[in-house]
């Protein structure tokens, strides 16, 4: 397996841990952190953002690894993208 689509593997790990951490912290924590999955909005962003770069890191570099650095580009730019809905008090 290349180091590139490990490294990557990692870094989606590193983010589902830490979304189950702030679940142990706090309950309902886990569920506000991945609203972004139900918003159109910033699925429609994710799934432009990893298009694009799939598209680019294809035509220049190939690769699985491009394909999954894209699908994790899609999801970052999907999770800062989608409108937070904080609950009352915070």
């Amino acid at each position: 397996m290349d180091a590139s689509v490990m490294t990557a593997v990692i870094a989606a790990a590193a983010l589902v841990c830490r979304a189950a951490v702030l679940e142990m912290r706090t309950p309902g924590a886990d569920r506000r952190a991945w609203a972004f999955a139900t918003d159109r909005r910033a699925l429609g962003a994710g799934a432009g953002a990893a298009l694009a770069l799939g598209a680019v890191g294809g035509a220049t570099v190939g690769g699985a690894a491009t394909l999954v650095w894209a699908g994790l580009a899609g999801v970052l730019v999907a999770s800062v993208t989608a409108e937070r809905q904080r609950p009352p008090g915070e």
